[in-house]
């Protein structure tokens, strides 16, 4: 049975005396953690918590998002973890479309809970997370731990529902990927084999833990039983003091992350001497970066990771030994890497067929990590998940040794920080604008975020708009890092194919002219 908490009562048996989590000064043993989300989930029942009920999340990173993963699971409910950087509107949607009778909330997102709890209807009960005040009209996560007595692991596991993960919607709204027990356990293993994991191994939770990315990374660490150290969110100073104080060995950086430590003026390399892997993936990595990072980290090994949250989420892997500048592997390094095992590639054409090693195609993907579906979107479930296959949505190619070369990207997703954003969204939110008569939204090469927003608008007649003007616009409807960060007028209509599609792939054209790869 493919049961996620399975992996934290290894680790309570086998070594019940280490380490399992750090957040600042609180260290809990991996038999107290065990304790814990016993009693957590206890209360969590108390509270009508049911099998497959859904308990979302709002929160910064920290010890106790790590309990509620399992806490959540132990219980037998599905997680719904919500991304920190939505709006209101956005997080009651999912509220909402979840269904979600509990939410776990800390002091940095109290302030909007008013207003979302008057949108999201079926919302009962929330749980605060931090250690002040238990505001009123909330309950204390302490509180709910110290009175409660450890229950029965639900041990639910395989098809049932381990989680709704929230990502961009073409529609306009988030959609949730349905991931079961399956799904989540064979990514944590997988994760455990390719990031080179042990019992003594000590991660870093620097991206952000609503991220399937980081989410995949903490299943593997539990898997093996290492020790998982949190920082609340992404600092280069707060990255810096954590690695070195607590002899972190590994950690998951998007590329913009590695960026920001790269550039630090200061930045002195000895203090990152206990690292031994940094996996990264979610947004291209600029080759310039790659060597750079490379040659001032030269005892690190670098572990680039391709998928999506459809496949819980991992699809292709680029392991330490192909990140080479020399030899014959040298190439490799602008590659997405090679199946992970247990996991199918193939490239295909419109019509669903296999294309020649070399020839541009979609990449389809299938394997135990292939999600269940979209929640209540049959629709969009049938034109993604075809025959046990996943079509990303990402065009590529194999070459002659089965590693996937990303050359474009087939839905129009842009990559921004390491965040998904679907242009569907944003030109939703800024088509609402009276200016405005036509836009299409399109990722651009940036070098600080890897991808930008670029709205390409055709105003009304007589009409102008600005960037300012349209960013000031979209702050009530979207999350910000979905703000277009450049905006251009265009005053004869937009391209269109043939069925009367926005032609895209002709507007970001310009844009990546001379540029070897548009995605990762």
């Amino acid at each position: 049975m493919f049961n996620l908490t399975q992996f934290m009562h290894a680790a309570a048996d086998l070594t019940p005396s280490a380490t399992a989590t750090i957040f600042g000064d609180r260290h809990h043993s991996w038999e107290q953690f065990r304790d814990r989300v016993a009693r957590l989930a206890a209360s969590m029942r108390a509270l009508g918590v049911k099998p497959d009920s859904r308990v979302a999340i709002l929160a910064l990173n920290s010890d106790r998002y790590t309990e509620y993963y399992l806490a959540c699971w132990y219980a037998g409910a599905a997680v719904v973890p919500m991304n920190i950087r939505w709006t209101v509107a956005e997080n009651a949607y999912s509220l909402n479309d979840s269904q979600a009778e509990v939410l776990f909330v800390d002091a940095a997102f109290t302030p909007m809970l008013a207003e979302i709890r008057q949108s999201a209807n079926a919302l009962k009960h929330v749980i605060y997370m931090d250690d002040d005040a238990v505001p009123d009209g909330m309950l204390g996560y302490e509180d709910l731990i110290a009175n409660a007595r450890p229950c029965e692991d639900a041990e639910r596991g395989g098809e049932d529902l381990a989680g709704l993960y929230y990502t961009g919607g073409t529609t306009g709204f988030p959609k949730g990927v349905m991931l079961a027990h399956r799904a989540i356990w064979y990514n944590n293993l997988m994760v455990t084999k390719l990031f080179g994991l042990t019992a003594q191994s000590r991660y870093l939770h620097a991206a952000p833990m609503f991220h399937l990315a980081d989410g995949a990374a903490s299943g593997g660490v539990t898997a093996i039983g290492g020790t998982h150290i949190h920082i609340p969110m992404f600092d280069v100073d707060a990255l810096i003091d954590t690695i070195d104080t607590h002899q972190v060995t590994h950690v998951l950086l998007v590329p913009t992350m590695i960026n920001m430590l790269m550039q630090k003026e200061d930045l002195d390399v000895s203090r990152l001497a206990s690292l031994t892997r940094i996996l990264y993936g979610a947004s291209p990595m600029p080759e310039g970066l790659m060597i750079d990072v490379m040659k001032r980290l030269p005892d690190v090994q670098f572990v680039q990771a391709y998928g999506q949250t459809e496949l819980a989420p991992l699809a292709t892997v680029l392991e330490g030994q192909f990140h080479v500048l020399e030899g014959p592997q040298a190439g490799k390094i602008r590659s997405a890497g090679r199946a992970v095992p247990g996991t199918e590639i193939k490239i295909v054409d419109e019509a669903g067929q296999g294309v020649a090693r070399g020839e541009v195609g979609e990449i389809i993907a299938r394997g135990p990590g292939t999600m269940l579906g979209y929640w209540n979107l049959d629709e969009q479930t049938a034109s993604t998940l075809i025959d046990g296959w996943v079509h990303t949505g990402d065009g590529g190619y194999l070459d002659d040794d089965g590693f996937v070369f990303i050359a474009d990207r087939m839905k129009d997703m842009i990559v921004t920080g390491g965040e998904n954003v679907f242009s569907a969204e944003v030109e939703s939110a800024i088509s609402k604008h009276p200016a405005v008569a036509d836009v299409a939204v399109v990722g651009i090469p940036d070098e600080k975020w890897g991808e930008a927003v670029h709205a390409i608008i055709v105003p009304r007649e007589g009409a102008s708009v600005t960037t300012e003007e349209i960013i000031a616009h979209c702050k009530d409807h979207i999350a910000n890092y979905k703000w277009p960060r450049s905006s251009e007028l265009r005053h004869e209509p937009l391209p269109l194919s043939g069925a009367g599609k926005v032609l895209k792939r002709d507007l970001r054209a310009p844009f990546w002219e001379g540029k070897e790869r548009q995605v990762n």
